[in-house]
């Protein structure tokens, strides 16, 4: 059943990223891209607006978290898949680092990083207690590149357990 009203929100961010899997290999040397995360959310039980406000949910409600994480997680931070070389690298030699590595189970292909984004933004709306729903998720990756998550049932697509992209909290990697 289509629902009455989404809310669409983007922010704009900095990273970098290689690819290892050697399908594309030009992508395997570290590279930056800036991009542009785009959501759609509804309300869960498509309620009808608030009759006080005839808004679905105040736009900072619903963003201020994800933009949080954006900005000060997301942004300029290094996409490395969990078992890139250069992970055991930044852990021997440059321990700083790896705070600012976000870390995929597997290459950190925009498809990947898309339903990692999806799941974070999903698990922070179920800690506020938000009945919101993100039905779609799009990760515009250059002005001609971009990829679009439509998944519900992320757990078809990311491994299960107590990964970041379960919780909600300020992560981007399990180390």
């Amino acid at each position: 059943m289509p629902h009455d009203f989404t809310l669409r929100f983007s922010r704009r961010y900095s990273m970098a990223h290689r690819l290892t899997s050697g399908l594309a290999p030009r992508c395997a040397v570290p590279h930056g891209h800036d991009e542009v995360v785009t959501v759609e959310i509804v309300h869960a039980d498509n309620a009808s607006l608030d009759p006080a406000t005839q808004m679905l949910v105040e736009f900072d409600q619903a963003k201020r978290r994800w933009f949080d994480w954006i900005d000060r997680a997301v942004d300029h931070s290094f996409h490395l898949n969990e078992k890139d070389p250069l992970v055991a690298y930044f852990r021997d030699n440059e321990a700083e680092t790896l705070r600012r590595c976000l870390l995929t189970p597997g290459d950190p292909t925009t498809e990947l990083r898309a339903a990692c984004y999806k799941a974070k933004l999903a698990a922070f709306f179920a800690e506020a207690d938000q009945p919101l729903v993100c039905t779609s998720l799009t990760i515009q990756e250059t002005p001609t590149n971009a990829v679009i998550c439509d998944a519900m049932a992320l757990d078809r697509i990311l491994p299960a357990g107590n990964h970041w992209w379960w919780r909600a909290d300020e992560s981007i990697n399990d180390l």
